[in-house]
């Protein structure tokens, strides 16, 4: 896959990111922020890669029952600015970090390959490995990050509320999380709620514009998402998100997630 060195909005972009997710542990950056540091060439290839959430395949794995997630999955490996596909491979988490759903290998669609060689997927997997690879405590730029890449639909109808974060707020047992809005569509609420270990809030926000993004420090704090309903009752409710993790290869183990 492509290996481009991150654009001078990009690197710019990366003390202040930084910073922020030194004091709080965590990073908030608007659409269009973010639409400069990734730069033209990716948000060329934006359309195709937001189109894509419209070929996503029911969560099957709910506990709760619901059928109002809808996602594909996929495993890349990611050092500086070069990322690779890794083979399909099942989502793990323990019951430690997902309560609701946690303790089974899930096997979801993947990916398409169009999507993750897609320009704006390439360059905001290879801005994040950057990134948290300066935010880390210790740094190891010959360990490679293993990365997640999971597409969510969160529906929501009349009759049925839509729980972008089923099991609560969590942790989701890695390094860092990049959440990405990509779309939302006669969505109510859906707030985005930070927390520290204790439980104290640390802030809240709703990503609302397309290309919305959050960084995460997973060792640090708590994250959820508030259920969504439609705002008209009469049609369907639709949040469209990308989520990143990253953690290091030699700490990665699928029996342990």
């Amino acid at each position: 896959m492509a290996s481009d060195r991150p654009s001078p909005a990009a690197r710019k972009s990366l003390d202040a990111i930084e910073d922020d997710i030194a004091r709080g542990g965590f990073a908030f950056r608007p659409g269009k922020e973010m639409g400069a540091i990734l730069g033209a060439r990716a948000l060329d290839e934006w359309p195709e890669f937001a189109a894509s959430w419209d070929d996503l395949g029911i969560d099957t794995y709910m506990a709760d029952g619901g059928r109002y997630r809808r996602r594909r999955f996929c495993a890349l490996s990611a050092i500086g600015t070069a990322v690779s596909r890794k083979e399909h491979q099942p989502h793990y988490q323990s019951r430690d970090h997902n309560r609701l759903n946690g303790g089974v290998e899930r096997w979801f669609m993947p990916v398409h390959e169009a999507i993750t060689g897609n320009a704006f997927a390439q360059a905001l997997v290879r801005y994040c490995a950057v990134l948290f690879e300066r935010a880390s405590s210790t740094t190891s730029g010959t360990i490679p990050w293993h990365v997640e890449m999971h597409q969510f639909r969160i529906e929501a109808t009349q009759t049925e509320q839509g729980a972008p974060t089923p099991e609560g707020p969590h942790r989701d047992g890695v390094d860092w999380v990049c959440v990405m809005l990509i779309n939302r569509t006669n969505v109510r609420s859906g707030v985005t709620q930070i927390f520290d270990p204790a439980g104290r809030s640390l802030g809240e926000f709703t990503l609302t514009n397309p290309i919305d993004t959050v960084f995460l420090d997973d060792h640090r704090v708590f994250h959820g998402v508030t259920p969504i309903t439609p705002l008209d009752s009469e049609n369907k409710a639709n949040r469209d998100v990308l989520v990143l993790t990253y953690r290091r290869e030699q700490d990665f183990n699928p029996a342990q997630g």
